[in-house]
């Protein structure tokens, strides 16, 4: 395979987003489970480059589920590391110009944003994650949950800000209270990063 998929570097220190999410999980988080995916992603992709050589279909199909779980891990892991910022460098300072404008008249302020993403992400059975999302369509934000690692192009969404509600990013903390994790969150959020992203869509419609 000539190009293999690596760990991003991560913006910040492990410590940086202390106390709202420990040394500890930043580092388990990314340096085990993002690397996993990141591993069994190039693992599976070799197996799928392998099977297209031999023509083996039925190899191909079998392969697709585990580049969509790995891959998603990779891609959703890649923006959740930079919508997060440490509150010294900007970290739960709120939106403002254009994303913000959005915000106010497509779902009405932006405490009503986080109070929605709150209640779906926490409502989210299992693992998985909740999203803020841009639909190119009708050029309009939307949140949106995705089970497991689905990445959200797979609601026909763009990605802008994404929360992790893995067990994983939060249990060595919060326990099993996902509600604290969720709500402690919004104060490391980066939202020059969410609106980074926002502009850069937005002006493609």
């Amino acid at each position: 395979m000539s190009h293999k998929f690596e760990l991003p570097k991560l913006p910040y220190n492990f410590d940086a987003l202390e106390p709202f999410i420990s040394k500890e999980i930043m580092e388990l988080h990314y340096t085990k489970h993002h690397q996993t995916y990141v591993n069994n992603l190039n693992k599976a992709l070799e197996q799928y480059e392998e099977a297209e050589k031999n023509n083996d279909v039925a190899a191909m199909i079998a392969l697709q589920s585990a580049i969509k779980f790995n891959g998603g891990g990779h891609v959703n892991h890649s923006i959740f590391w930079t919508n997060l910022a440490p509150v010294s460098q900007g970290g739960g300072k709120g939106p403002n110009g254009k994303l913000l404008e959005a915000i106010n008249q497509q779902i009405g302020s932006l405490e009503k944003l986080i109070e929605t993403m709150s209640t779906k992400g926490t409502g989210v059975q299992g693992s998985g994650w909740v999203w803020l999302g841009y639909n190119k369509s009708n050029g309009r934000l939307e949140v949106a949950t995705c089970d497991n690692q689905d990445p959200l192009s797979t609601k026909g969404l763009v990605p802008l800000l994404g929360i992790d509600v893995w067990e994983h990013a939060y249990y060595l903390q919060y326990k099993n209270v996902r509600p604290d994790y969720v709500k402690a969150i919004w104060n490391v959020v980066n939202w020059a990063n969410v609106a980074e992203r926002f502009d850069k869509i937005s002006n493609k419609n």
